[in-house]
């Protein structure tokens, strides 16, 4: 297969691809790549490739395709070419939750300065580092991350980058509990896709409807909420995407669970843990399992609620996901309380409060924990952020978590 019909045929599988026919669009693409001698062209299938199969959350295939496309780079002996490739294999391990081989690959893509793509890539390449770092719940890492993507969206003026930047934002505020900026950030991403999203996919706008659900159900606006995560789950049943509506099942169950209906949740809960099992998303599963203990609470049933708590302990350990194991903490203190078994409650309270000095969970002006209720968190130009009525009360010469790290310690 020569240039000209690699090129017939990639646009080929595109069209199919965004009529929703994205079966038949990898069979095409596929061909391509099993037919053409053209390297750039493998290249540009391979992308394709990696691409349809995240959106369909068949991310051990993206990754095996990300690994494909480096080789196929390396061959084209181009700089431009393995940015892209590096980013790819970022995202796919990314997605499957392997956060300190995203953060590596990340650091890899921007020690390669100077290439033309690399300017144009590196807001994506930040976002996913930044990802990366929250499910690693190394906040302010993840918030540097994060901004940086920002700022490269705004420079760059790419909106769609902008808007995905937004919905990371949403989720960052919802984890560290200042709701209205996790309600904030989506309502902006909503703002860019009406305003700009004319052609673009309608993942972005059932993405921005989605992590409004979650800020809306977290501020008690449940029928809001609803609203939100119907328009999210129908765009994401319309196209396919696996990921998507287990994430907005996740989110219907933990709406029935905030209105009692216990009976209702646990079903949702099993579909979105059966499809989060399937496409490997095990944060998506800690989530699920820690919103079945609280079902299982409300029931008082204790000892099904300490089964759910131990299998979220374990990816949650595996992960690296600090935040996710203060949680285990945390219910597992309330539920050795109810049941008056003292030691098993004092050691989940040593461990509570470990996680919160690791994460750097409290305002370093009030000394008071940070993520334990809604509070309005404000951060400053180095990412470390405190209470929004410290830093009025107070104002500050710098900021006093930097002034501690600084202070060497003196000789004995």
């Amino acid at each position: 297969m020569g240039q000209d019909q690699t090129k017939h045929q990639i646009e080929k599988g595109l069209h199919l691809y965004q009529s929703n026919q994205t079966e038949k669009a990898l069979r095409v693409w596929m061909r391509v790549l099993e037919k053409s001698a053209d390297p750039a062209g493998r290249f540009r299938v391979l992308g394709c490739l990696i691409t349809a199969h995240a959106e369909m959350g068949r991310y051990k295939d993206m990754l095996k395709f990300a690994v494909v496309q480096i080789d196929t780079a390396r061959e084209l002996e181009d700089p431009d070419y393995l940015t892209e490739s590096y980013l790819n294999l970022a995202r796919s391990n990314e997605k499957l939750c392997e956060f300190q081989k995203t953060i590596s690959y990340c650091k890899t893509c921007l020690n390669m300065q100077g290439t033309t793509v690399s300017v144009q890539l590196n807001g994506q390449v930040s976002l996913s580092m930044g990802n990366a770092f929250l499910g690693l719940s190394i906040f302010q890492k993840a918030l540097e991350c994060f901004e940086k993507a920002l700022r490269y969206a705004h420079n760059n003026d790419d909106k769609m980058l902008e808007c995905r930047v937004c919905c990371s934002l949403g989720n960052f505020y919802t984890q560290i509990k200042d709701y209205e900026k996790a309600l904030f950030f989506p309502c902006k991403a909503a703002e860019l896709v009406n305003d700009y999203g004319k052609g673009w996919s309608l993942k972005y706008r059932a993405m921005s409807q989605y992590h409004m659900a979650v800020a809306y159900r977290k501020l008690g606006r449940l029928a809001d909420a609803m609203d939100c995560c119907e328009e999210s789950m129908k765009i994401a049943l319309q196209h396919g995407d696996r990921p998507l509506q287990a994430l907005c099942l996740l989110c219907f169950a933990d709406i029935h669970r905030s209105r009692k209906d216990v009976q209702t949740a646990f079903p949702r809960y099993d579909s979105s843990m059966s499809i989060m099992t399937e496409i490997g998303n095990r944060l998506g599963l800690i989530q699920v399992l820690l919103g079945v203990t609280k079902c299982w609470m409300i029931q008082k049933e204790l000892d099904k609620a300490l089964e759910s708590t131990e299998k979220a302990q374990e990816l949650a350990e595996g992960l690296g996901n600090k935040l996710g194991l203060l949680k285990v903490h945390c219910l597992c203190e309330r539920i050795y309380r109810t049941k008056e078994q003292q030691r098993e409650l004092r050691d989940h309270v040593v461990k509570f409060h470990e996680c919160v000095e690791e994460m750097e969970l409290y305002c370093g002006m009030c000394g008071e924990s940070i993520g334990e209720k809604n509070n309005q968190l404000q951060a400053l130009p180095c990412s470390h952020f405190f209470h929004l009525k410290c830093l009025q009360t107070n104002g500050t010469r710098g900021c006093p978590n930097c002034r501690r790290l600084s202070v060497k310690p003196g000789y004995v």
